[in-house]
């Protein structure tokens, strides 16, 4: 295996823990996954998106630097890679889309204090959906807080995330997730695996699902 640590991104509803389970079920990797539900504020934050949006991003801003923290101090002799389902500059691309410039201003303070002290992937894996597919992904997972996420959000969000890997030229697998069934098509899976035995160079690396 190429890469020792590995991160799948996408928007909300992209299947980024799905693939990620597999992976490491492939690779017998250490596997990070967000922990979304822990977050007192997320429920609250969208029924009143304006006055929760601070203190949301910034649990996930602590509970992300804590578990990434961790998985620095703690070497398994036994898992040599690790796949995490969430990049940490996504505290950074949420609260851009999320909170007021002042905010966004102290938030941004916050996080150039402590992401140097972090680990980057060695290779990021990140899905790409329309909205379309996210909302049907989002309605069938039922999350109840999360099933009035307007469209608008969502494209937010993804024109967030895709300026931030190709202005910073991220090693990046960009996967056109359309009508990704990762579970259903073992196919699609090969995809991915085929693609990280790859030698890449840094930059976006495209690939679409059979």
């Amino acid at each position: 295996m190429k890469h020792h640590f590995i991160t799948v991104e996408g928007n909300i509803g992209a299947g980024k823990t799905t693939l990620t389970h597999l992976l490491a079920k492939h690779y017998n990797a250490r596997i990070i996954l967000e922990e979304f539900a822990d977050n007192p504020f997320l429920s609250k934050f969208y029924e009143n998106p304006n006055q929760y949006a601070f203190p949301v991003e910034l649990f996930f801003m602590a509970e992300r630097y804590k578990q990434l923290k961790d998985m620095v101090n703690t070497r398994d002799l036994f898992q040599s890679v690790t796949i995490s389902d969430y990049l940490f500059t996504k505290c950074l691309l949420f609260a851009k889309v999320n909170l007021p410039e002042e905010e966004f201003r102290l938030y941004q303070q916050l996080f150039d204090i402590i992401h140097h002290q972090l680990v980057f992937p060695d290779v990021l894996i990140y899905l790409h959906a329309p909205v379309t597919k996210l909302q049907e992904n989002i309605k069938k997972r039922n999350r109840m807080y999360e099933q009035k996420i307007p469209d608008e959000y969502l494209y937010n969000l993804q024109e967030t995330y895709t300026s931030y890997i190709k202005q910073h030229n991220i090693k990046t697998i960009f996967i056109d997730a359309s009508n990704a069934d990762f579970i259903g098509n073992e196919k699609h899976l090969q995809v991915v695996i085929d693609a990280l035995e790859k030698d890449f160079d840094s930059g976006q690396h495209y690939f679409s699902l059979p």
